[in-house]
């Protein structure tokens, strides 16, 4: 099949530009953007942008790309482009992506978070919808395939093989923004738009500026959710359970496995039901970013809905700002950040005018509850690297 070649530019060339599969096999399927732009087949690496001239030149041969640059200025010389890819450290999005935009590209592929700060990320949301540029986020469980499929049968009620949902309990470490967006995202794209109803006391397990909060929301039918902390020093952990009227399904290990547990008398008390022991199976975590690809060369070549977009990922920074600052007692606004002076001398993006207009077979399949998947928690080094 001959697909459309869609022209990338890639900023950043670190370990989620390429980096992870630089020394994987090609069979394997792809956990970067460079990897699964070559193994879809429909996009040409015009373009890269790295400072850093040993890893520039290294990422360009590794993935055939056809010119460097120091700038993303510089990058218009090799323009134009249908795509770029956004991968960059967050401190840095801002500025870029207003450079960006004066490429005039057809879509943005963007890290998260987007920016340091919500008010940031509307400014980015609303420039790019203004100068007719898509954007999406790389939220990556929004395109895995089991995950898609468990949203539907949420969705079907008491139609599908879960029935009513009656509570959601999440952990997580490492960042309410930084690893609690992407369960804030996870389950709102399950379950729908989440309110805050209380946090608790922040801990600094990881990030200076990005405490992880306890928190207790409810969706907007009034399921409970709770997001419970651990902490980074002990391990890495990103786990979601969702109880339901037909049983128990449990992301663990950052999603590489999930556990389902069906209703059984229970042998121990006449007349009980209890949850079973559970049955364990991996998942489809490393089809999302070359679904994600898939998705993007559709929505440009045929107008397809982008799983995954700066809308969905606006909201749920928002919902993390406002844990953050519940935890500490804050009034609503934007938190200070500490990582500010990285942009010293750049014009925030939320001041800037908007630019003119410019030229979804695993065992969900299945009829009875089983067992979905999503990718590994994210870690994410600063300043240097940014990791999806």
């Amino acid at each position: 099949m001959n697909l459309q070649q869609l022209r990338v530019l890639i900023v950043g060339c670190g370990n989620i530009a390429g980096g992870f599969d630089a020394e994987r096999p090609a069979s394997a399927l792809p956990l970067t953007h460079a990897g699964a732009y070559v193994r879809h087949g429909g996009f040409r690496l015009v373009g890269c942008v790295e400072p850093d001239a040993v890893r520039r030149e290294a990422f360009m041969q590794r993935w055939l790309v056809e010119k460097g640059f120091a700038t993303v200025d510089a990058a218009a010389a090799a323009g134009p482009y249908d795509v770029v890819s956004l991968c960059s450290p967050t401190a840095l999005h801002a500025a870029h992506i207003a450079a960006i935009l004066s490429l005039h590209p057809r879509l943005v592929f963007c890290e998260k978070p987007v920016t340091m700060t919500a008010a940031d990320t509307a400014a980015a949301v609303q420039v790019c919808a203004a100068a007719g540029v898509k954007m999406a986020v790389n939220h990556n469980r929004r395109w895995a395939p089991d995950i898609v499929r468990l949203q539907r049968e949420l969705a079907a009620g008491s139609a599908g093989p879960w029935g009513a949902v009656r509570s959601a309990i999440g952990i997580y470490n490492k960042g309410v923004l930084n690893n609690g967006s992407h369960l804030v995202d996870l389950v709102q794209m399950l379950l729908g738009p989440l309110m805050l109803l209380s946090a608790g006391a922040p801990s600094t397990d990881h990030w200076h500026d990005d405490p992880t909060v306890p928190a207790l929301l409810q969706t907007r039918s009034g399921v409970p959710v709770t997001l419970n902390p651990a902490h980074a020093g002990d391990y890495a952990v990103f786990e979601l359970q969702l109880f339901t009227e037909r049983g128990m399904v449990a992301m663990e290990d950052g999603g590489a496995g999930w556990r389902v547990r069906r209703i059984v008398a229970s042998p121990h008390f006449k007349g009980y039901a209890v949850l079973d022991a559970g049955q364990r199976a991996s998942g489809e975590y490393h089809a999302s970013t070359l679904a994600a690809v898939t998705n993007l060369h559709d929505a440009l070549t045929s107008g397809a809905a982008l799983a995954s977009t700066g809308e969905t990922a606006l909201s749920a920074q928002r919902l993390c700002e406002q844990i953050h600052r519940r935890s500490r007692g804050l009034p609503e606004g934007d938190l200070p950040t500490l990582t500010e002076p990285v942009r010293r001398g750049l014009a925030p993006l939320s001041r800037l005018s908007p630019v003119s207009p410019v030229a979804p077979g695993s065992p969900l399949s299945s009829p009875s509850p089983a067992t979905p998947t999503v990718p590994p928690p994210p870690v994410r080094p600063r300043p240097t690297e940014q990791i999806a």
